[in-house]
């Protein structure tokens, strides 16, 4: 057992950055283009689709990793009354609300994208990607809440 724990905290954080960064990513670098209609529909179209597989694959390396970190170092007691417990609920409930921004997001991208629009879609899209960009941001501080020794 001792050996799967350093290769699912590798999992779990290789997914974590991977997903952060391809959020922050089509957040700040690709829709602004979109918007202004400076991107094509095709290119739109293939970056948004790779983010919602990066989403749907982390989401099963999520569960697979975070499952066996909190059933191996928490009770359920010590995940409802610890400040450390309150932190991995925390991020599991930051993980669910960005999961369910990006996917909103993405297929309002989509399905403007197969109506032969960008603009709209790109508009549409806008607030589920700026929340889900947020959300991300605090699952990094309450990952590094969490990985502080000394915080709690």
């Amino acid at each position: 057992m001792d050996v799967l724990n350093p290769v699912m905290w590798s999992v779990h954080v290789g997914f974590a950055v991977l997903w952060v960064g391809s959020v922050l990513f089509v957040t700040l670098a690709v829709l602004p283009p979109a918007l202004r209609g400076d991107i094509g529909g095709d290119a739109l179209g293939s970056v948004v689709g790779r983010l919602r597989w990066i989403t749907r694959i982390g989401a099963v390396a999520f569960v697979a990793s975070g499952g066996h970190m909190a059933g191996t170092q928490y009770t359920f007691e010590a995940l409802t009354s610890t400040p450390r417990g309150h932190l991995v609920l925390t991020m599991l409930g930051l993980w669910f609300v960005g999961t369910g921004l990006v996917e909103v997001a993405g297929s309002k991208l989509a399905d403007g994208l197969d109506a032969g629009k960008l603009r709209e879609p790109a508009r549409d899209a806008k607030p589920f990607l700026y929340g889900a960009s947020a959300v991300s941001v605090g699952l990094i501080v309450t990952a590094g809440l969490l990985a502080s020794p000394t915080v709690l």
